[in-house]
């Protein structure tokens, strides 16, 4: 179970959004990179940002280039998960392959800034507790949530010897 207070984004937010090009000599200081997340989209959001905070945006969240580095430092800034619209195909697999839980929503122009949101994404439910409304999502099949769980997809194949679970 996830819960955390809601930043709220809009649509088209890209990679380089996420992980300005400026700071692109930092990508071996992933803590470091992290001081400068989504600066280009909402410039105090790094230095406001709670670990267990939840990210909504809207359509195609984390377009642009593949680099891992844009939901790692989402990750590392402590974001619990990222709930939008759509995804870019890339920006959703290269999240889930590190551990970051990803959902597609279509109610999220429902949920506002600043709401607590409860994620279960074992059972796919998302309850806005601030609002007391309840929304519903197909859950991750197993081995996904097992990925999430054990903090990516390096970690999962580590522990099991490769993939033959």
């Amino acid at each position: 179970m996830l819960k955390g207070n809601v930043w709220k984004f809009g649509d088209n937010i890209s990679t380089d959004h996420i992980a300005p090009g400026r700071y692109f000599h930092l990508r071996s200081n992933l803590p470091e990179l992290a001081k400068h997340v989504l600066e280009d989209a909402r410039e105090d959001f790094a230095k406001k940002v709670k670990n267990g905070d939840i990210i909504v945006g809207g359509n195609n969240f984390g377009l642009g280039s593949s680099r891992e580095h844009a939901p790692r430092i989402i990750k590392v800034a402590g974001i619990s998960c990222i709930i939008a619209k759509s995804f870019a195909r890339i920006f959703y697999r290269n999240s889930i392959n590190i551990g970051l839980p990803v959902i597609e929503l279509k109610e999220v122009d429902e949920i506002d800034e600043g709401d607590v949101l409860e994620v279960n994404t074992e059972k796919g439910i998302i309850k806005n507790i601030t609002k007391n409304k309840k929304y519903t999502f197909i859950p991750f099949p197993k081995f996904i949530n097992d990925i999430i769980k054990i903090g990516g997809i390096d970690e999962f194949v580590k522990k099991h010897n490769g993939y033959g679970v």
